[in-house]
């Protein structure tokens, strides 16, 4: 058995069914926290600008204006443990792959639904 086949093998085992979504989609994700001996759930909300990466370790960038208009961006890896959920709230339809430019926009974005 190679190494590649091996890599594939193991992969497999780590991807887990995700939802289909795009940059310019706003989604939902649930997030996990253990603090202390308790684990509660997080919601992070916002638009997906960006979409990186292949197999298990592809990562997607959520940005959401937070408090006082301050932007506020996560890198989640897609299939990471700590990601309870990923829901998609709404479709955008945006001709960019990266939207790195909603970083230099004031106050909130406007993207046109997706049909």
């Amino acid at each position: 058995m190679s190494m590649d086949n091996l890599i594939r093998i193991i992969e497999k085992d780590q991807v887990k069914e995700v939802p289909e979504f795009r940059p310019g989609d706003t989604v939902r994700v649930y997030v996990k926290f253990k603090e202390g001996n308790k684990e509660r759930t997080q919601a992070f909300e916002g638009i997906v600008i960006s979409l990186r990466g292949s197999g298990v370790g592809k990562t997607f960038t959520v940005r959401r204006i937070g408090a006082n208009g301050i932007g506020v961006e996560r890198i989640f890896p897609l299939y990471a443990p700590i990601i309870e959920k990923i829901e998609v709230v709404r479709r955008g339809k945006v001709r960019r792959a990266k939207l790195y430019y909603l970083r230099n926009i004031r106050g909130k974005v406007k993207i046109k639904e997706r049909r």
